[in-house]
């Protein structure tokens, strides 16, 4: 068996890519990019930035198999009645994907981490999303 890929395996997505300050660092760089986009930016109006990219850096951090845990409220309880439709959550992905590629992931890892957090759109857009947008 190849030895790099048992490497591959054993590690978590969360320290394949560089662990705490990798998370740090695509924080950051993710919601400057989210808080600036005019689509989105009226959902963080009255949200605490730093509290925002706390929690997110909490959330990243367990979404991609790291050592923590997460304090926040459900997400579908912090993301409900906000109106957030099917079209908000993809430009989100959207940014986050622009975000990674100034990354240096590999294909599979950059891949993966759009993958995991796509698995979170129920629980972010709800019942309440509809499906027109």
């Amino acid at each position: 068996m190849n030895e790099s890929c048992d490497d591959h395996n054993e590690q978590t997505l969360y320290e394949r890519i560089g662990g705490k300050q990798a998370i740090d660092g695509l924080i950051d760089g993710f919601y400057t990019r989210v808080i600036e986009d005019e689509e989105l930016a009226p959902f963080f109006k009255n949200t605490s930035i730093e509290k925002l990219r706390s929690m997110q850096k909490e959330f990243f951090t367990v979404a991609l198999g790291g050592e923590s845990s997460y304090s926040g409220r459900p997400l579908s309880y912090v993301h409900h009645g906000l109106g957030i439709k099917p079209r908000h959550f993809q430009r989100y992905v959207e940014l986050l994907d622009a975000t990674l590629v100034s990354f240096n992931l590999s294909d599979d890892d950059h891949r993966e981490i759009i993958s995991r957090i796509n698995t979170y759109v129920d629980e972010i857009v709800g019942a309440g999303g509809g499906m027109d947008g």
